[in-house]
């Protein structure tokens, strides 16, 4: 049973925020907090749209938790919400009626938690956790029928579509999207993969009939970024093998630090983008001979004349026409985003006589979430943290990915954390306010 002080939230009028890089005693929450935010006449290059400032803490409701953030990671969807492309995401906030005019982004965060809403069983003040980042309404007819709730009509990505994210001091979550923090890492770690690592997961293991299995050859592109790097680890956890799509050798060896079997070097070939029309005869003849000679080195890497069963995809526009091509009959191409762009060609010849599966994926559910997240618990998935930097480099880190500067693995932003190799060590609880402060 939770001792009755774990669910009070102890506002301390006397405290309007605490500096980045530290924390109120523990269940105190200020009223205010700095946060790195994103408002609509900032919107366009992320270097300009972040700003930090000082906003209002957010409250939790029922259903919900209010989490410490000790560190955040750095996802695409940021890029996307400092644009205002292809979504206007205070804009859509509004129409449903909420009130702020900003954006506090971020769907990745370790963390610890410092209020808990009514109905939320099973989480206690003071817990070490990490966020997933699916949200829906529980109340959704969808979800109360009992089918995957992330293709709900209410399902979101927290800290995209939602406010009040990871970068801030404090998040405001759906307690379903809470699960336990790793010990073994510190919270620059335990921060950087959940978002990558469940997306990758579901995208994996979440299709009937094209699950990941044993044995199966899975092509990986940017497999050597975060999500690529996620998914090379699971498919070697499954027994299978991933071939990685890199830009350069050095990050072809990163990859294979992380369990891809071999690596191909985009920049060997220069087919990308939408293929000629099929009445442009020789357009089509040298398009063609590009991408076979792409899948020849794919065989090469696999050691046989073998299709890969899972295309493991998210560039979009520019390599979707060759994850097709190369798929196996049967086979599936799986894609979470188009970073490259959105208008990806199909030349359905190659789609609907060798029954190939274009699948979209997005986010994650809480089964997939906490499947993955035990993974990372039992040491078989590392979060491949590429760099720590502080909160206030955000808009620089968004800025560089939006303008395509690839980095080795995850980027993190310490928040609560002071250093990057906090919290492994056992420093926990801190003392618990007493009554009537």
């Amino acid at each position: 049973m939770t001792d009755a002080l774990d669910r009070i939230v102890v506002a301390d009028s006397a405290v309007d925020a605490v500096d980045v890089g530290t924390l109120p005693p523990l269940g105190v929450v200020p009223k205010k907090m700095h946060a790195q935010v994103i408002r609509p006449d900032r919107y366009g290059d992320p270097a300009s749209a972040f700003a930090h400032e000082v906003i209002d803490t957010p409250t939790v409701g029922r259903g919900e938790v209010l989490v410490a953030v000790m560190a955040a990671g750095v996802n695409y969807n940021n890029v996307w919400a400092a644009r205002g492309y292809p979504v206007d995401q205070v804009a859509t906030r509004q129409r449903r009626g909420e009130v702020e005019d900003f954006h506090v982004g971020g769907s990745d965060a370790s963390g610890i938690v410092y209020a808990v809403g009514e109905g939320v069983d099973g989480i206690d003040i003071g817990d070490e956790v990490v966020i997933h980042p699916g949200v829906w309404d529980a109340d959704d007819p969808w979800v109360q029928a009992g089918r995957d709730p992330m293709i709900a009509p209410s399902a979101k990505i927290w800290g995209y579509d939602t406010n009040y994210g990871s970068f801030g001091q404090f998040a405001r979550v759906q307690a379903h999207q809470v699960m336990p923090k790793a010990a073994h890492l510190s919270w620059a770690e335990a921060a950087a993969p959940t978002l990558v690592g469940t997306t990758a997961y579901r995208m994996l293991y979440g299709w009937a009939g094209n699950t990941l299995t044993e044995g199966d050859l899975v092509l990986v592109w940017g497999g050597s970024g975060g999500l690529g790097t996620q998914a090379c680890q699971l498919v070697k956890d499954a027994g299978g093998r991933a071939v990685a799509v890199v830009s350069d050798d050095e990050r072809g060896a990163f990859a294979m630090k992380y369990g891809a079997i071999g690596y191909i070097n985009r920049r060997d070939f220069n087919h990308w983008g939408v293929p000629p029309l099929v009445d442009d005869t020789a357009g089509q003849k040298e398009w063609t001979a590009g991408v076979r000679a792409f899948g020849k080195r794919l065989w090469e890497i696999a050691g046989s004349r073998e299709d890969p069963a899972i295309v493991f995809e998210h560039p979009g526009a520019a390599t979707v026409p060759t994850s097709i091509f190369v798929c196996q009959p049967g086979g599936m191409v799986v894609i979470c985003a188009g970073t490259a762009g959105f208008d990806a060609m199909v030349d359905l010849r190659y789609h609907w006589t060798r029954q190939k599966r274009l699948q979209g994926s997005h986010g994650t559910n809480d089964e997939q979430a906490l499947a993955y997240n035990q993974l990372v618990i039992e040491g078989r998935i590392d979060p491949c943290v590429g760099r720590v930097l502080p909160m206030d480099d955000i808009a620089l880190s968004h800025a560089q990915m939006g303008r395509g500067e690839e980095v080795f693995g995850n980027t993190v932003h310490l928040i609560g954390a002071s250093g990057p190799e906090e919290g492994r060590s056992a420093d926990w609880p801190r003392p618990r306010p007493t009554a009537g402060n």
